[in-house]
């Protein structure tokens, strides 16, 4: 693809973007035909699992309607040259290695290709000072979290001998972990992780790189990397250092408190949506690191599910950000939504069923994936972080239902750009009703998620 897009001008990027498009599809066929059977490759650097299958499923399945909503904005901006899908493919490539990553050296190297796959991408808007401020503090940023990250490894093969998961495992259970510099050495991999899922405090690239990003690389940005950061710290966490649990569980917690709570506060102060959005990312991480800090495979299996609902949920989200146009311009302020509800109704109760269900708010699919969260954190006894949650919950809960208010209650300002893509009102239409629905029939998802958490423990 790189050479065909070489050789052809900017007509060939439809083409590139559809052969990416289908490419991924067939991956996508072939990841969930695969054997659920344990198998290592490639010297036991890579594992291939029911957990690798279903997170691998859920990255496969945002990047492709990132893809086909980037269709849509490309009819509307000049951003999609032919290195625009190759770049996504490069970041993809590298997601679906980190989640089957099974030694430090295959998880630094996966982690990598999709970093700078990201930060081209970031900087993606040439003509944008905010594009390119974006990729730069995103560059800058990523490479000190990196640097952590390898200085961490190299404490642990240090302490170890090994950068293999199982020997790690095998070590930290022969010996007590301490004071050492395997215990340095695992607090600098978390770090150099938690700037890789925005917590907090090494959140503070993801408001300006969000903000300052076009629109569908800001989706992309919250939803892929997301899901295969966060899926990469459960297999290293679970697989590594199955037998230093008290030491990381302490770290796990204070970056979910962390985030949680700074993530809702400072979403309330926001005006532009895309920053609200950043903010609301940090406390949805929050949440999660809350699931994955319990360490048990009933926990496991909800944090899945609450990653699947959350896809969902922040594509349908930036699909309706994407949509609100006047003149073909995209709205970024809150207040630019003011009376669409009368304007147009349709796009605005799609609009209102997204943001109550990242709200939490009954019957949505984000109020059941958040009771289930929060009944694994009980399970675990840890009443007072799950307090901490349901009160971050209600703080999120305003600055989602402030939008709504705006749209209702407001008076209009200006006409919203009729609907005309397609691709993107499907996918709006779709999440809608996923988000809708969810409760009458969910069992697939929570049976696919219960094999996969299992895998890890098995």
């Amino acid at each position: 693809m790189l050479v065909f897009g070489a050789f052809r001008d900017e007509t060939a990027e439809p083409g590139v973007t559809r052969l990416v498009i289908a490419l991924l599809a067939v991956v996508a066929i072939l990841v969930v035909t695969r054997d659920a059977e344990k198998i290592k490759l490639f010297s036991d650097l890579l594992i291939l699992d029911s957990y690798g299958r279903f997170t691998q499923t859920l990255i496969i399945c945002s990047v492709i309607m990132t893809l086909l909503i980037s269709v849509a904005y490309r009819k509307a901006s000049n951003l999609m040259q032919n290195e625009y899908p190759i770049l996504i493919g490069f970041a993809t490539l590298g997601m679906l290695l980190m989640v089957s990553a099974n030694d430090l050296m295959s998880l630094y190297l996966a982690i990598e290709l999709q970093s700078l796959s990201l930060y081209t991408l970031a900087a993606f808007d040439r003509n944008s000072v905010k594009s390119s401020e974006a990729g730069l503090k995103f560059f800058v940023l990523g490479a000190l979290s990196s640097g952590l990250l390898l200085y961490g490894c190299s404490f642990i093969y240090g302490a170890v001998g090994s950068t293999s998961f199982e020997l790690i495992a095998t070590a930290t259970g022969m010996h007590d972990v301490g004071l050492s510099p395997f215990l340095l050495g695992l607090v600098l991999v978390c770090c150099g992780l938690a700037f890789k899922v925005s917590a907090v405090p090494f959140h503070m690239w993801t408001p300006d790189v969000y903000e300052g990003s076009p629109t569908t690389i800001t989706m992309f940005f919250a939803v892929a990397p997301k899901i295969a950061a966060l899926s990469l710290v459960i297999r290293l966490l679970l697989e590594a250092f199955p037998d230093a649990i008290h030491q990381w569980q302490q770290i796990i917690w204070f970056l979910a408190i962390a985030s949680m709570i700074v993530g809702s506060l400072l979403a309330v102060i926001q005006n532009n949506i895309k920053r609200l959005m950043a903010y609301s990312t940090i406390a949805h991480v929050g949440y999660v690191l809350m699931g994955i800090g319990s360490g048990s495979e009933f926990a496991i299996t909800n944090v899945l599910i609450y990653l699947t609902v959350y896809l969902v949920l922040v594509v349908g989200t930036f699909g309706c950000i994407l949509a609100a146009k006047v003149n073909n311009l995209h709205l970024e302020k809150i207040s630019d939504l003011s009376g669409i509800g009368k304007s147009q109704p349709i796009f605005s109760v799609a609009f209102a069923i997204m943001l109550l269900g990242l709200a939490g708010i009954p019957p949505m699919a984000g109020f059941f994936a958040k009771f289930y969260l929060f009944i694994a954190v009980l399970r675990a006894e840890m009443y007072w972080l799950v307090l901490i949650a349901a009160l971050s919950t209600v703080v999120g809960a305003y600055y989602y239902l402030r939008i709504i208010k705006v749209m209702y209650f407001d008076e209009p300002k200006q006409e919203l750009d009729k609907l005309s893509s397609p691709e993107l009102n499907i996918i709006i239409g779709a999440s809608a009703m996923f988000t809708l629905l969810f409760f009458a029939n969910h069992s697939i998802i929570v049976n696919r998620a219960g094999q996969a958490a299992a895998s890890l423990f098995n």
